[in-house]
């Protein structure tokens, strides 16, 4: 069974088709990075993974249920969608901390709502996940008093406490300065080679693809052009359109 599987998906934003007859499908614990240039259709790849949009045509499927449709073809009732969504969870280009609320509340706030676990559980839980983020120090410091790398990785910490099966990360270090973003792309890594989350990764840091992917999937106009493994794709890719992009944005 595929961890997350699209099939024949399409996308259009009024006359503007974003993604056009997408299959992909990702293996539980397989980490597939999404390249291509801006507009290509990666980001809403996530987006319907996530039940943030809904496609235009085809189905989506996670862990064999499709997040689209129920068994008799008919639309999925919102219980049902939250309680496949709840399977995902997703990392945004913003961190979207709550700006009130400290750390620990920022992270406590889902596992005691959504969870339904107790605060002393949410909170040993928390610790735990501050920890793996290199944060623990950082418990009552409110987002405004945190860089903007130290709160993408609060932000991981948030999507990891909820135990998903799947992580989707959308650009997560484009906000923020190259020493930033290396401090957070350490800590992917760190999920990457420690659990056996499957994720579905959208970035633009290329060395980064290359070393935490088991495939990269390369994206232009709203389809696959390529993929394959990340020796195949940066070393020996069959696209003429993959060796532009390539190019383009080693000239960076």
């Amino acid at each position: 069974m595929w961890a997350i599987e699209f099939e024949k998906v399409s996308k259009s934003f009024g006359t503007h088709r974003v993604l056009i007859d997408l299959d992909l499908q990702v293996r539980p614990g397989e980490k597939v990075t999404l390249i291509g240039p801006s507009g290509s259709g990666k980001t809403t790849v996530l987006r319907l993974a996530m039940t943030l949009e809904k496609p235009t045509a085809g189905d989506i499927r996670v862990f064999g249920d499709s997040i689209i449709f129920d068994a008799a073809g008919k639309p999925l009732s919102s219980s049902r969608e939250a309680r496949i969504r709840r399977r995902c969870g997703m990392v945004f280009q913003q961190f979207n901390l709550f700006p009130h609320l400290t750390v620990l509340q920022n992270l406590i706030l889902a596992p005691t709502t959504v969870l339904g676990q107790s605060r002393e559980q949410a909170e040993k839980s928390a610790l735990d996940y501050l920890g793996m983020v290199g944060l623990q120090d950082k418990v009552y410091a409110y987002p405004a008093q945190l860089s903007g790398g130290q709160q993408q990785r609060i932000a991981i910490a948030r999507a990891l406490i909820l135990k998903p099966e799947i992580l989707l990360l959308d650009e997560i270090t484009s906000a923020l300065d190259p020493e930033l973003a290396g401090e957070v792309l350490d800590v992917v890594r760190g999920v990457a080679h420690e659990t056996k989350v499957t994720l579905l990764i959208v970035t633009h840091e290329m060395r980064f693809a290359r070393e935490v992917s088991d495939r990269i999937a390369v994206f232009d106009a709203g389809r696959i052009i390529e993929q394959g493994s990340p020796d195949k794709i940066f070393s020996n890719p069959e696209s003429e359109r993959t060796r532009a992009f390539l190019h383009s944005v080693s000239n960076h």
